[in-house]
């Protein structure tokens, strides 16, 4: 028995050391994976849709404010009891205790005509008043109501916000969907740095190994030539304080390699236990973007460029408030039909014919240069959104005209860093050769060892700045280039 429990307990260590070597497997991440990683999971993304739903609601209750409205007011009940002041038939006072109780409903279907501004309604209410004379039991109860009733209010001359609205909030609806695939671009860019990041730390730390190993046995082959008496001790202690530096260096970059996937992790939501290798997307797309389509584009997809055209209606829609303020007039008017009665059900034997008309004005006689000053300010506003959208759109274009020219730069330069990096490698494995065979000082073996590790560094930093352009010039423009498609498609 007690064989058979040291079995078992061998097998359950067995199986948990296999459980946690696999949990601790590395993960492979291409850049593509990692970029829809993020867009599905990272907190940044996930803000991103929040922001849009947050701004889709917002158009939904805009829409509402042009739908009939159907309504249910009403107090129920409003009942009082006190000591009031009651005139008598002789003109006297007495103060008498009165208990009453009212109650109204009215059911009213509104709706709003955006083109003047006006609200015309239809409605029905109810009325009831209950006396109590003596006490709960002596009640007088009184009825009355209005069974139809149509109602028409119309601003003139005043500021009508739902001909304005009609304007905006469709662009700003437009904008917010636009502004969601930038975003979206964006957390591309930024988990494309934070992936670069990562992978440059990966090419740092095995550019590290790869020359402490190399810098061990140079010191071997170096120390066996100074017990054979062929080299100086001066020399050896230069390969030694090398070995000592190569073993700081990798040290240090195993470090900066810690650090940077704890971001990439707490990006994109990882684990931090996680252990995750990337691979490098050396084959890059290529191809050809024309600096005018790229403009255009940008004039066409970007949130920005319907925010030029929103900011200007903006500051007419601000003008005309201003207007609207100068003075009020009010049309009122209501037809239909109303009655009075002991019982509910008659209030709608016979009705009464109801009509109103009224029209309100407040015209300001002496305001001190108030409207004038507020008409001046509108207007200066105005001028001040034209002036400053219009060099808002220069500067729109000159930024995608950079962008464009830096792109087509960074692909020139990518391609001759990747020359320049196996050339710097051939010519250390060469010089590595020749130290062996005696023919390369250490000082040369350095110099070779040192142009190899900046040549392979500048081909990942210009691998890395040629992602992000591509990246950047896909959120300026809202374009694919690569597959050539649009990345927003209007719904």
């Amino acid at each position: 028995m007690k064989r058979l429990s040291i079995v078992l307990f061998c097998l359950f260590v067995f199986q948990l050391n296999a459980f946690e070597t696999k949990a601790q497997e590395a993960v492979t991440y291409t850049l593509q994976e990692m970029v829809q990683r993020a867009k599905d999971r990272s907190p940044a993304s996930l803000r991103a849709k929040t922001r849009r739903e947050n701004r889709y609601w917002q158009y939904r209750l805009f829409r509402s404010n042009y739908n009939p409205q159907l309504r249910l007011n009403g107090t129920i009940p409003s009942y009082s009891q006190a000591f009031n002041s009651i005139t008598q038939p002789d003109g006297s006072i007495e103060f008498l205790e009165v208990q009453q109780n009212f109650m109204d409903l009215e059911l009213g279907l509104q709706q709003v005509i955006s083109p003047t501004g006006g609200v015309i309604s239809v409605n029905t209410s109810t009325n009831r008043f209950d006396n109590f004379l003596a006490g709960p039991n002596d009640v007088q109860t009184r009825w009355s109501g209005v069974p139809v009733n149509v109602r028409f209010q119309q601003p003139i001359f005043a500021y009508n916000p739902y001909k304005w609205d009609k304007k905006i909030e469709p662009l700003l609806f437009e904008e917010s969907k636009r502004e969601y695939v930038q975003e979206m671009e964006e957390v591309s860019f930024f988990v494309s740095q934070l992936f670069f990041d990562y992978l440059l730390a990966q090419v740092n730390v095995a550019i590290a190994e790869q020359n402490l190993t190399n810098t061990e046995e140079i010191f071997s082959i170096e120390q066996a030539r100074y017990d054979l008496g062929t080299t100086f001790e001066d020399k050896l202690l230069q390969v030694e304080l090398q070995v000592l530096q190569a073993r700081q260096d990798l040290a240090q970059a195993k470090l900066d390699l810690e650090s940077s996937a704890l971001a990439v992790k707490s990006f994109i939501g990882l684990d931090p236990n996680t252990e995750i290798e990337l691979e490098s997307p050396e084959e890059v797309p290529f191809f050809d973007v024309n600096v005018d389509e790229a403009i255009e584009l940008a004039f066409q997809n970007r949130a920005e460029a319907l925010g030029f055209q929103r900011r200007k209606i903006e500051a007419e829609a601000a003008m005309a408030q201003a207007k609207g303020q100068r003075f009020a007039v009010q049309l009122n008017a209501s037809y239909g039909y109303n009655n009075a009665a002991f019982t509910w059900p008659d209030i709608y034997q016979n009705p009464n014919t109801q009509a109103l008309v009224s029209l309100g004005f407040s015209v300001p006689i002496l305001d001190w240069g108030r409207n004038k000053a507020r008409l001046a300010q509108a207007e200066a506003n105005q001028q001040l959104v034209e002036y400053t959208v219009q060099q808002d759109e220069i500067n729109f274009e000159q930024e995608i005209f950079t962008k464009v020219k830096n792109f087509l730069m960074i692909r020139e330069r990518l391609q001759v860093t990747k020359v320049s990096d196996e050339v710097a490698q051939r010519r250390y494995e060469i010089a590595i050769k020749r130290y062996q065979s005696g023919n390369v000082s250490i000082t040369d073996l350095s110099i070779a060892q040192n142009e190899k590790d900046t040549n392979r560094r500048a081909y990942f930093s210009a691998l890395k700045d040629y992602w992000l352009a591509y990246y950047e010039l896909r959120a300026l423009t809202l374009f694919d280039f690569e597959n050539q498609e649009l990345l927003y498609k209007s719904e």
